[in-house]
């Protein structure tokens, strides 16, 4: 393995910077404070979910806002990062009033600037209801006001958003066919069988499970998966879609229902799974310090947004298990979500998939192959990457404006 990088090394690759802007907001009904980071502006637009949950703090948003910015650079959208949080529990009946307010002061961005959608506690068909009820339509509004014919853009937004798709509506589940994907460039990596490969999914929400639906579609054998009530493990492999029909509308499988041969285990028993690969789905800061010695895989392929701390991950990395960073492997929802606004996809799941598997494959097979060759962290190949094209863009005269058909 190569030596640790310096200070001003690890600055460069891995993001580190200012963010352009960062603004907070108290609710006048509830107290609950909402935050707003914009890390980049690129043609005037950034992009990035608006996430609700409680202890939600600045710090987080910004972390997550420099991911953005970093998914849209290695997928080359032509759109800067940023991100929205609201310090608020989404099961609270008040939540939906909090997300409206929120929007509402957000409104002067959102309109102009900052292309959002759904996150962690905020569904996309709920925030697109609040962009409804606040007359902006849907919540790529920022984006569709822009382009040559912004009603025939909402409807082709609209078409690909509820298409039907295998396990669900093509929006829904195109972010965890790019996990899956990432997931099966792994074993590809390491010529594991995808038959014999074991998987657990911290998680199984939006994100998480479809991810665990197409894995289990593709053959890997999912062993372990877990919600807010714990984690359920089969060594045989779990029968991933009935389970996610058990699913309330939290992402909670309903434990009543559960098969008297799948092993209850706590929460944080998925962590410690023996399993070839973990995905962390659930909440940002899932592997810390503290518990990352518990991690048994030997690959991490994060889904959910800023999954590993920068300190586990080095713990990980001096243990040989890579992780995969989640401005990668989870990106399929936002690069997919611009070649949608773009017109370069449409309506037919077929086409989204192949560029979504052709584009992740790739890249996930770039990052780990430094890894095994040369001992480079996937997260430092990932930032050159996103570096490497801003500067390209940097480089390239004048910025341009997004032409949206």
């Amino acid at each position: 393995m190569q030596e640790p990088m310096g200070p001003v090394q690890q600055q460069r690759v891995t993001g580190a910077g200012r963010p352009l802007i960062r603004l907070t907001w108290t609710d006048p009904v509830t107290g609950a404070d909402g935050f707003l980071v914009v890390h980049l502006l690129v043609s005037g637009l950034a992009t990035g979910g608006t996430r609700m949950r409680a202890g939600c703090t600045m710090a987080e948003v910004e972390d997550l806002a420099r991911g953005m910015a970093a998914k849209t650079a290695v997928f080359d959208l032509p759109v800067g990062g940023a991100k929205g949080g609201i310090d608020f529990d989404p099961k609270d009946p008040r939540a939906i009033g909090v997300l409206t307010r929120f929007c509402e002061a957000m409104r002067p961005w959102l309109d102009a600037h900052w292309v959002t959608a759904e996150d962690l506690g905020v569904p996309q068909h709920l925030i697109d209801e609040v962009f409804a009820r606040i007359g902006l339509q849907q919540s790529y509004h920022a984006a569709i006001r822009r382009s040559l014919d912004p009603e025939a853009t909402l409807r082709r937004v609209h078409a690909g958003l509820n298409a039907p798709a295998d396990g669900g509506l093509l929006g829904d589940v195109i972010g965890g066919y790019g996990v899956a994907q990432a997931c099966l460039a792994t074993a590809n990596t390491w010529a594991w069988e995808v038959a014999a490969t074991t998987v657990a999914i911290q998680g199984v929400g939006t994100m998480g499970g479809a991810a665990a639906w197409y894995l289990h579609e593709a053959g890997m054998r999912v062993v372990a998966v877990a919600d807010a009530a714990g984690t359920l493990y089969d060594p045989a492999g779990l029968d991933v879609p009935a389970l996610l029909e058990l699913r309330d509308a939290f992402g909670e499988i309903d434990r009543s229902r559960v098969p008297s041969g799948v092993t209850q285990l706590p929460r944080e028993a998925v962590l410690s799974a023996p399993v070839d690969i973990l995905v962390p789905a659930a909440i940002s800061y899932a592997i810390t310090a503290d518990n990352c010695a518990a991690v048994s895989a030997r690959v991490v392929v994060e889904a959910a947004n800023t999954a590993t701390t920068a300190e586990a991950e080095a713990l990980l990395r001096a243990r040989d298990v890579p992780v995969v960073p989640d401005f990668v492997a989870n990106a399929g929802a936002a690069a997919w979500a611009w070649w949608l606004l773009l017109g370069q996809v449409g309506a037919d799941p077929e086409d989204s998939f192949l560029r979504l598997r052709t584009e992740m494959r790739t890249k996930v097979a770039l990052l780990l192959e430094r890894w095994v060759i040369d001992g480079v962290p996937p997260r430092h190949t990932g930032w050159e990457l996103a570096e490497a094209r801003r500067a390209a863009l940097a480089g390239g005269g004048p910025e341009q404006p997004v032409v949206i058909p």
